[in-house]
């Protein structure tokens, strides 16, 4: 009897699957390739690929804004596609944009401004003055060209995520499988300087984003558009950006939480990996090693987490309390048996992965130990990454702001700022307790999924 409160049958992960499995396509699939991307800028030389993990540390922040923004109008999107209401999923697409476009003029105005400056604190570890100039001029370089990719990515990911939330998981998989294999094809291209193209390195590894990214929004609009009977829900969409005052204030009441959170939470990771960098100036490239096997074996504990928003979200707009409850719990424990398998595979590349850098032995056994370490925690981070998704789920977002962000923010930021420059702890030791921190935040999102203060209907009565 306790096994079937914890599995399903095969109906119930073939629909989880569903869901969950073109996401993990896709996001694998993009990972891996900006592995790839990162495997060549690093095969350039270690300065490039420092400069470049600096600068993608910054976008991360501004992706993970335009992440919060989607899916703040996403969790009513969800939820008035369970109900039936075509008319409210186009008003939740529509403030997705407006949103997105409001957050692309300040990450652009931010980049702009303050980009040499924001990399600069990153290059603060013991290290050659020349290595450290090197990587902070073509940190700059790459940053500039990926600003031009910013709208497509924007357009895209307010796209994918409304069709994701209605059922539709397939076109964004294919999108972005398109996509990398553009990205792939045109970083050989550019970074090497294959076929008679020039030789433009890290800055090839730019200009080959931002072609991939319009190739990306453009298939998923054009799909979009031209099928309305499977997506009613754009037709129309561009007529006017009108939306109902009263849905508008609810979306923003409950989607700016979920903005806070994710941009807090990048700049808490940032922060973090500028903590880790003020033991030398060999840490960051050991931690872009690390981080860049670990976004890649990430992807199911991801693509499990936001199908858990998706399933979960749309059964209570159903008003299917029971069934989101039992959805939630059985989801949740498939996704950590996926990430054990996820993890092992991570250990067991742990010590080959590093050495296909064009980097000192020295960073590649760091990196190695690092990605261990990382292995280890991945059940852990799999479990926290499910419970905010279950908060989020039912709009609970001011929760999740303070489970995730705030988390980040007031215990984990701090005390990496405590033990990186008041203390002479190793960086394995300093990584270690840090990211370990999310322990807590299993226990206190267990607490509260257990309470039941998730479980609510948002789109009874929205406009």
């Amino acid at each position: 009897m306790q096994l079937k409160r914890l599995f399903g049958d095969r109906r119930f992960y073939r629909a989880a699957l569903t869901v969950a499995l073109p996401i993990m396509v896709q996001n694998g699939i993009t990972n891996f390739v900006g592995m790839l991307d990162n495997i060549m800028v690093g095969r350039v030389g270690t300065v490039e690929m420092t400069g470049v993990s600096i600068a993608n540390t910054l976008l991360f922040v501004f992706n993970l804004s335009i992440f919060g923004a989607v899916s703040g109008a996403g969790i009513f999107g969800a939820q008035f596609y369970g109900k039936g209401d075509n008319e409210g999923v186009r008003y939740a697409f529509r403030f997705k944009l407006l949103e997105s476009a409001a957050l692309l003029a300040l990450g652009c105005l931010v980049f702009l401004c303050f980009g040499k400056e924001l990399m600069l604190l990153y290059l603060r570890g013991e290290g050659e003055q020349a290595d450290i100039l090197d990587s902070l001029r073509f940190g700059e370089s790459y940053l500039r060209i990926m600003l031009l990719g910013l709208p497509a990515f924007a357009l895209a990911q307010c796209y994918s995520g409304t069709l994701r939330e209605t059922g539709q998981t397939v076109v964004p998989m294919t999108a972005g499988l398109i996509a990398v294999g553009v990205n792939f094809v045109c970083n050989w291209l550019l970074i090497f300087g294959k076929l008679g193209l020039p030789r433009l390195g890290s800055d090839g590894a730019a200009v080959a984003t931002v072609l991939s990214r319009y190739v990306e929004a453009a298939i998923v609009m054009a799909w979009a558009h031209r099928n309305p009977q499977k997506a009613p829900f754009f037709r129309g969409a561009w007529r006017s950006l009108r939306i109902p005052l009263r849905l508008a204030g609810q979306i923003a009441k409950r989607g700016t939480p979920l903005i806070l959170n994710e941009t807090l939470w990048a700049l808490g990771q940032a922060l973090l990996i500028q903590c880790y960098s003020i033991r030398s100036y060999d840490v960051v490239s050991a931690v872009n090693i690390c981080f860049t096997l670990g976004n890649v074996c990430s992807v199911a504990f991801f693509a499990m987490g936001v199908a858990i928003g998706i399933l979960v979200g749309q059964l209570l707009g159903a008003g299917k309390v029971e069934e989101a409850i039992d959805t939630d719990r059985k989801l949740i424990v498939f996704t950590e048996l996926t990430c054990l398998l996820f993890g092992g595979i991570m250990a067991a590349v742990s010590g080959v992965f590093p050495g296909i850098y064009n980097t000192e032995p020295s960073i590649r056994q760091l990196a190695s130990a690092l990605i261990l370490i990382n292995a280890a925690l991945m059940p852990v981070q799999a479990f926290a990454n499910a419970c905010y998704f279950t908060l989020r789920s039912g709009g609970r977002t001011f929760i999740t702001f303070l489970f995730d962000s705030v988390f980040s923010c007031v215990i984990v930021a701090p005390t990496a700022y405590v033990l990186s420059r008041f203390t002479a702890l190793p960086i394995l030791w300093l990584f270690f307790c840090c990211q370990g921190l999310e322990l807590l935040k299993c226990f206190v999102g267990y607490r509260m999924i257990r309470s039941g203060i998730w479980i609510q209907t948002i789109v009874k009565e929205a406009y």
